[in-house]
């Protein structure tokens, strides 16, 4: 198969076709909490429950995630805007402004108001490309009726007109 060089520009406005949710990934590290914000978040398998998430390999979280052997996923609601803003900056101490509360599986911070979180021990860092896939092995979860969640399309994040109905899958 030969190379071919595809631009980053392209790549990125191309597959922002395809929405996608948005959480915060959160972990409590020796060093303090941390967290990142992160639209990769998908389920890898039920039996045993595993779920991941993409970082940068550059990303000054990946140290203190992997420092924590845990963490945390956040997903959040439409109206969270601020605080993905925060988790997604570079600030020195994102959590300065923020409420939050121990997570009941491994500590990682917490935020009220909450579509769902997923609660891991690390189970694996698999390096891909110029980013690192983090297995998590899920310890606790919850999710909360009512709220509209937070999706990120084209660019843009946003919401759906109404929560749909669950349909058994």
């Amino acid at each position: 198969m030969s190379e071919t060089t595809i631009d980053p520009s392209e790549f990125r406005r191309v597959l922002g076709h395809m929405p996608t949710g948005v959480t915060v990934v959160t972990a409590s590290s020796p060093k303090g909490p941390v967290g990142v914000a992160i639209g990769s978040f998908v389920s890898i398998s039920l039996d045993p429950p595993l779920v991941g998430f993409f970082l940068g390999n550059q990303s000054g979280s990946g140290a203190g995630l992997r420092d924590a052997g845990s963490f945390c996923v956040n997903i959040l609601c439409h109206d969270q805007l601020e605080l993905c803003g925060t988790m997604a900056s570079k600030a020195e101490d994102k959590f300065e402004k923020w409420e939050w509360a121990p997570s009941p599986g491994t500590e990682s911070p917490l935020f009220p108001g909450i579509r769902a979180y997923v609660d891991c021990t690390i189970d694996d860092v698999v390096p891909v490309g110029d980013h690192d896939l983090y297995v998590g092995r899920v310890v606790a979860l919850d999710a909360y009726d009512g709220v509209e969640p937070m999706i990120f399309h084209a660019g843009r994040y946003g919401q759906f007109g109404e929560v749909p109905p669950v349909i058994d899958a």
